[in-house]
C-alpha cells in the first residue's frame, strides 16, 4: 500500500524526529568512571583533629544535558567495604557494628529526585540510604567541565559537598564533641554512553 505524499512526508518527519529524540536521550546518559571519581569524608576525632577517609569504589550512572539541566539525575552505589582511612585496624572498626555495620548494610546508595539550577551550578536533592536508613538530603553541586577525552569518548565532571549527621542514620557511637557531623566531598566523572 502506498501512502499519499503528504502523509508519507509527515510519517517520515515523525520518524526522523523520534530518532533525533532517542539520540539526544542517549547522548545525555553517562556511566560513572570509578578511576576518576572520589567520595571523601571528613569527621572530627576527639575534638582535636580531623580524620579523613575515602571510599575507593563508586559506581552508578547520571543523566545530564547542558541544554536541559533541570532534567539532570544521578544514581550512585558505594560499597562500604571499599572504605579506606589508610589504617587497616581503623578501617575494620569503622566497618563493624559500632559504625557502618558493613555486613548488614553493604552499600551506601544515593538517588536524586530533583535538580534546581542552571547547567553549571545548582542543588541536587535526593534520597541517601546509609546504615539502613533513608533521608532526603540536598547537595550543592557545580559542573567542573565537559568535553571530548583523548580516547574518543565524551566526559562530564561535577563537584559537590554536603554535611550530614551520623545520628540521623542510626550511627550513634561518638568519638568526642563534633563527631556527629560528617563532611562529604564528591567528585564525579562520567563517560557518555
Amino acid at each position: 500500500m502506498t501512502l499519499p505524499p503528504l502523509l508519507a512526508r509527515t510519517a517520515m518527519a515523525t520518524l526522523i524526529g523520534l530518532a533525533s529524540l532517542t539520540a539526544t536521550a542517549q547522548a545525555a546518559e553517562y556511566k560513572i568512571d570509578p578511576a576518576h571519581t572520589n567520595a571523601i569524608f571528613r569527621i572530627k576525632h576527639i575534638n582535636t583533629s580531623y580524620l579523613v577517609g575515602r571510599f575507593n569504589t563508586v559506581e552508578g550512572t547520571f543523566n545530564y544535558d547542558s541544554a536541559a539541566p533541570q532534567n539532570a539525575s544521578i544514581q550512585v552505589t558505594i560499597p562500604v567495604d571499599s572504605l579506606d582511612t589508610n589504617f587497616a585496624e581503623r578501617n575494620k572498626h569503622l566497618k563493624s557494628p559500632d559504625f557502618f555495620s558493613a555486613r548488614q548494610y553493604p552499600n551506601i546508595n544515593f538517588k536524586s529526585t530533583q535538580y534546581e539550577g542552571d547547567a553549571n551550578k545548582g542543588t541536587l536533592t535526593g534520597q541517601l540510604t546509609l546504615h539502613g536508613v533513608t533521608q532526603t538530603i540536598e547537595i550543592p553541586v557545580e559542573k567542573v567541565g565537559e568535553g571530548k577525552d583523548p580516547w574518543g569518548g565524551y566526559r562530564a565532571g561535577f563537584h559537590g559537598e554536603v554535611t550530614i549527621k551520623r545520628t540521623d542514620y542510626g550511627m550513634d557511637k561518638m568519638l568526642g564533641a563534633g563527631s556527629d557531623e560528617v563532611q562529604l566531598v564528591l567528585d564525579i566523572e562520567g563517560i557518555r554512553q
